[in-house]
């Protein structure tokens, strides 16, 4: 049978059903079609007073918007260029810093650390000869989660030398290379290869190398640069259930782990370069090569995963791993690479699917992980096809039961203990100067008829210890938006003095920074 053409004119039927057909093409791939809506209602739900959002597509921003507010209070808007700490996405421009050098040939992922950095030196000494620079960046050293994390957050006055001389003292929770254990200071130590071996400071590199060529404009490397009508968004903090405002947390001394502070606008030229392996938008110029680009979205450690809660079901995955400066996983069938990145008042993400060329960027000026987490799961939704999924409700109703989970376990904690216990020695025998290995020095004082204990070098760690039960206080933090008391619990010697003391935090909720557990805190003995 002859195939007939069609006339140069449809038929009236013909025009109405290609309208249609078109309307439903458009409908299906307008992935963004009220978002707007759906973010105003997440940060409603989350108590967030702003939001910025960065999407990209195929080598072209579709989306940099701000949503919101700057500061609670204030009627500055938050836009495209307003800043925001982006907390550990801090750690794949250290990492994209060092695979420049790796594809320069100056140095190689697998040189010994201590070859560039001298002073070098870990707590077990085959670790200290064999680490190299790829075991600083991937999560596997043998240290604790956030180990000699206190050391730098809340700010402390340590320098970044002086923590990397502190690493021998921190005794390993696992053999070296055989778990995955996320931590903050070995990508600090990563950061100072990098002058090691170029002569320039991390933050001038960063600022060079990345910042520049990809017209990153906004973007700066320390809170010190975010001065009094800088387009910047105040941090916030639920402060004992009120949502308040809180200083800026500077980082300089562990800057190469998460000190940066970035807008959409500029994370959307960061992301470009990353799904277009490498390469400058617009250019023929390269910040890494393509080969580069591959490892850093390769497992270098593998993560355990489990079956994540029903109401999960769509985020379960059949793997996952660290790379170099990039966590990878699945997402419905389809490769993930994406980091997260939180400060106080601060917390982020960005998620790449590199077959689909897709990015997305969140940045928000409250710590409610489930507002970036909806945000970003609607949008890979909406352009993978996958139907609406109500994810703001899916993580609302989480962090509520997380909350209330956290609120038994205290519940717990205070009915059994015994209420008539008593300290076994007076007050004024647990005052007194200690010393942590790592740490460094701890004064607890007798001020007042009660003990308050402070950590030397970290100006916030000032709190009041309310005895819980025997030789066990709990250190109630005068700094409320910390969210960190912790348990203190004294040891005696034989002879019927303090042999040494131990930490750890009251709620299962407290931040992994916050690793009292880590502490094992000694009396210095008076001469």
């Amino acid at each position: 049978m002859p195939v007939k053409y069609l006339p140069l004119t449809p038929a009236p039927w013909l025009v109405a059903l290609m309208l249609a057909v078109s309307s439903l093409a458009a409908a299906q791939v307008e992935p963004l079609a009220g978002l707007d809506d759906y973010i105003s209602q997440a940060m409603t739900t989350f108590q967030v007073p702003g939001v910025a959002v960065a999407v990209v597509k195929d080598g072209k921003v579709v989306l940099a918007k701000g949503y919101g507010v700057r500061k609670l209070g204030e009627p500055a808007k938050v836009d495209e260029h307003t800043l925001f700490g982006i907390g550990s996405n801090t750690k794949a421009f250290t990492t994209a810093a060092l695979a420049m050098l790796v594809d320069e040939g100056r140095i190689g992922w697998d040189d010994r650390v201590v070859e560039r950095l001298p002073g070098f030196q870990m707590y077990d000494p085959y670790v200290t000869h064999e680490m190299t620079i790829r075991d600083l960046l991937t999560h596997r050293s043998g240290m604790g989660l956030g180990e000699g994390d206190l050391l730098f957050f809340p700010p402390s006055d340590y320098t970044s030398a002086q923590i990397i001389q502190k690493l021998r003292y921190m005794k390993p929770a696992s053999s070296f290379r055989s778990k995955y254990a996320y931590d903050n200071l070995l990508y600090m130590a990563a950061g100072e290869i990098v002058p090691a071996v170029t002569g320039k400071p991390w933050s001038d590199t960063i600022r060079e190398r990345i910042f520049k060529p990809l017209g990153m404009n906004d973007s700066n490397t320390s809170v010190t640069e975010l001065l009094p009508g800088t387009n910047f968004a105040t941090p916030h903090s639920l402060v004992e259930g009120k949502l308040t405002p809180i200083p800026l947390t500077g980082i300089d001394n562990t800057a190469p782990a998460g000190a940066i502070n970035s807008s959409v606008s500029d994370m959307a030229k960061w992301i470009m370069a990353q799904l277009d392996g490498g390469v400058i938008g617009g250019t023929t110029q390269r910040l890494f090569s393509q080969a580069r680009n591959r490892e850093m979205w390769s497992p270098q450690t593998i993560v355990p995963v489990s079956d994540p809660p029903p109401a999960l079901a769509p985020v379960r995955t059949n793997f996952a791993a660290y790379g170099l400066g990039w966590g990878l996983r699945e997402y419905r069938g389809r490769k993930y690479v994406g980091h997260t990145g939180g400060l106080p008042g601060y917390v982020s993400q960005v998620a790449l699917i590199p077959e689909m060329k897709l990015g997305v960027v969140v940045l928000t000026n409250q710590e409610a992980t489930g507002l970036f987490l909806s945000i970003i799961l609607h949008v890979l939704d909406r352009y993978m096809g996958a139907g609406e999924y109500d994810w703001v409700k899916v993580h609302a109703e989480l962090m509520e039961k997380q909350k209330a989970d956290a609120a038994e376990t205290e519940r717990k904690q205070a009915a059994a203990r015994p209420a008539d216990s008593k300290p076994a020695l007076p007050l004024e025998k647990y005052a007194g100067a200690y010393l942590d290995a790592w740490y460094g020095a701890i004064n607890i004082a007798l001020q007042e008829g009660k003990l308050v204990m402070r950590f030397s070098h970290t100006p916030a760690l000032t709190g009041d210890l309310e005895h819980w039960q025997y030789d066990t206080f709990k250190v109630r933090w005068r700094d409320r938006s910390l969210g960190a008391d912790a348990f203190v619990t004294f040891s005696l010697n034989a002879e019927g003095g303090i042999k040494e003391a131990t930490m750890k935090p009251v709620s299962p909720l407290t931040d992994f920074s916050y690793d009292f557990q880590d502490l094992t805190i000694v009396p210095v003995e008076k001469k």
